[in-house]
């Protein structure tokens, strides 16, 4: 569904007004982190903000992005904004930037040197629409992980595997120890983020990149892609008994021992943390599935809404400008388990997962996400389908990659 505006009408509505001394201000920050993992970290970017003589008011939105960004952009649109709202950057906020209703950073960003220190560029250019940039980047936040329970394997009496091919081979000695072989959430972000993990990995870089960013609907249709609908099958039968619908619970059956595995994002691995494990003793994180290790440079932003009070929008520069504030950016990040959009931050605290994030990084084995090369009309679409594949043991390969080649086919 596409959010339309009576952009006009509505941007005559805002006006900002800089004039007026500076003053300590309450700014309420809705976003969606609300597992054990993501409230530890978003309380760093709070206390940073209380620091400045700021009141971080926290409007955070159970059930991810999915429940929460129609609930940000309905009051945005309806005249109520918040000060500042997260969306993962890429383009979820694009219509509402078009509307004139999010402020322009340009100016603070400027002044930051933002494009001497973020890296890698892609994260700017995510935030920048027709020249000027709307969004600050916090994190980098990768999908392409594989999380796997050292006691399930060790219970099964196979050894933790190196990747996915050794996974999928692993999954009956799992059942028989009657372990869950793949946790996969109910919610349909989760069923069709995992798909595009295996088409990033079992298919590899280029296919990735020709479905989604040439989006060429006759290679999706053909024999590279149908591979990666066969290994969405193996997903879909491991992952049958899940019988949980959050990200976070799905984690936590892999942190008890009740799953072999989950495909997630590197947010896990602050839930991970929270619960007192250790990567590479407790658990082990296999980056590209163990097939092909690249980082997407997805993540999360924080977008300012356009306000006509001049002490909170004063108080959103300083947001801004604290949400990069390199101790900021570490403390967020460790407890978040993402990495850093700031090359010169020091983490030499960070764990063996993050480690093999920042190597990747280093190396520039980076890939934009569907998030960045996909509308959200195309990305619901998407969901929709692999929600109902990952639901429906008896839709068959074909049709499943049929409709997904349509969706290709109309993407924009």
């Amino acid at each position: 569904m596409r959010y339309k505006f009576l952009t006009a009408a509505l941007a005559a509505t805002v006006a900002l007004n800089f004039a007026g001394p500076a003053a300590a201000t309450d700014l309420e920050v809705t976003h969606w982190w609300t597992s054990g993992g993501e409230a530890a970290a978003v309380a760093e970017l709070a206390k940073a903000f209380d620091a400045t003589g700021n009141h971080w008011v926290d409007g955070a939105i159970a059930g991810s992005g999915g429940t929460a960004r129609p609930i940000m952009i309905s009051r945005i649109t309806g005249g109520d904004p918040m000060g500042a709202t997260q969306f993962n950057h890429g383009r979820q906020a694009e219509e509402l930037v078009q509307a004139g209703l999010m402020r322009d950073l340009t100016d603070v960003a400027t002044k930051g040197k933002w494009t001497d220190v973020v890296r890698p560029k892609s994260l700017l250019d995510s935030c920048t629409i027709d020249g000027k940039i709307y969004c600050v980047p916090v994190n980098i936040h990768s999908w392409q992980w594989l999380w796997l329970s050292n006691a399930a394997f060790e219970k099964a009496g196979v050894p933790v595997p190196k990747d996915w091919n050794e996974y999928v081979a692993a999954a009956p000695a799992l059942e028989k120890a009657g372990i869950v072989p793949l946790a996969v959430g109910g919610q349909a972000w989760q069923a069709s983020g995992a798909f595009d993990v295996l088409l990033a990995a079992v298919g590899g870089t280029d296919t990735f990149l020709k479905v989604y960013k040439d989006k060429d609907a006759k290679f999706a249709a053909g024999p590279e892609v149908a591979k990666v609908f066969k290994a969405a099958d193996d997903a879909r039968k491991m992952a049958k008994n899940t019988n949980v619908q959050d990200w976070n619970q799905a984690t936590n059956m892999v942190i008890t021992g009740k799953a072999g595995g989950q495909i997630m994002g590197d947010w896990a691995q602050g839930e991970f943390q929270v619960a007192g494990k250790t990567a590479g003793k407790d658990y082990t994180c296999l980056p590209g599935l163990g097939l092909n290790e690249v980082i997407a440079t997805g993540g999360d932003a924080f977008y300012f809404p356009l306000l006509k009070d001049a002490d909170k929008s004063k108080a959103q520069e300083v947001l801004a400008q604290t949400l990069l504030d390199p101790k900021t950016q570490v403390a967020f990040n460790l407890k978040k388990g993402s990495l850093p959009v700031r090359g010169d931050v020091d983490l030499n605290a960070a764990n063996d997962c993050m480690k093999k994030g920042l190597a990747i990084l280093a190396k520039g084995a980076v890939i934009p996400w569907t998030d960045q090369l996909l509308s959200q009309d195309s990305q619901k679409q998407k969901e929709d389908l692999f929600s109902e594949f990952f639901a429906k043991p008896d839709m068959s390969l074909e049709e499943a990659q049929k409709r997904f080649a349509d969706i290709i086919a109309s993407a924009d």
